[in-house]
């Protein structure tokens, strides 16, 4: 493991949390679970729009006019809209972990590190899905972009943790699976591992990571055994 390192900061959505039920509750609303993909990445493109703009909107706000918008604008919508949307959205406060995310904070924990989390969505849902999993006092720290009120992968965004766990950037270690996330990080001298999950290559044009893995225990045992 890298000397250096003292804290691991998680990203939640999808690097955490299994958000394919989501896809399940567009398809029992009459539509195609292949629209969480436009959904998703509607309410990043208007959280980091904002963000650029110099402006903020939670993720909540965020993601509910985008669904509304988007399931008004698709044809089977098997309800109103509106409840449609609430049939979607209620599955966010019910999200679980992904299988590998146990097993990889434990060994984390086992190996001394500090734990926390940041993310552009909300740190009450956070702190909902580590309860769930057993896992909510593996973590010291539940953070969230409405303390620094800017969206990742804003510099600010990461400042705002560094400042919370009082680490340099050097000793902070940042697990996403989102690149334009591990970017962001690596660009304000933070380490970070790409968890892959076998889905894509990195980019070319984003600063490359530290580590990457498919999955945390990998992850673990690769900064356990470097």
């Amino acid at each position: 493991m890298p000397q250096s390192v003292r804290a691991v900061v998680f990203d939640v959505n999808e690097t955490l949390s299994d958000m394919s039920p989501l896809r399940s509750r567009l398809e029992e609303v009459g539509v195609s679970g292949h629209l969480f993909a436009t959904w998703f990445a509607g309410v990043l493109r208007d959280g980091l729009g904002l963000t650029a703009a110099g402006a903020y909107a939670d993720f909540q706000e965020l993601a509910r006019a985008d669904l509304v918008a988007l399931l008004a604008a698709t044809d089977g919508v098997n309800r109103d809209v509106e409840s449609a949307a609430e049939h979607v959205l209620d599955g966010l406060s019910r999200l679980a972990v992904h299988p590998d995310v146990a097993e990889g904070v434990h060994d984390l924990r086992e190996a001394g590190l500090r734990l926390a989390t940041m993310t552009n969505g909300s740190a009450s849902m956070t702190r909902g899905l580590l309860s769930r999993a057993g896992l909510l006092d593996s973590f010291e720290a539940l953070l969230d972009v409405s303390g620094p009120r800017v969206w990742k992968p804003a510099p600010a965004a990461y400042r705002y943790v560094l400042d919370q766990l009082e680490v340099a950037p050097s000793e902070a270690l940042l697990v996403a699976v989102h690149p334009w996330d591990i970017d962001g990080a690596r660009r304000l001298g933070m380490q970070a591992a790409w968890l892959h999950r076998g889905r894509q290559v990195y980019p070319s044009a984003r600063t490359p990571p530290t580590h990457t893995s498919e999955d945390l225990r990998s992850l673990a045992e690769l900064l356990r055994n470097p």
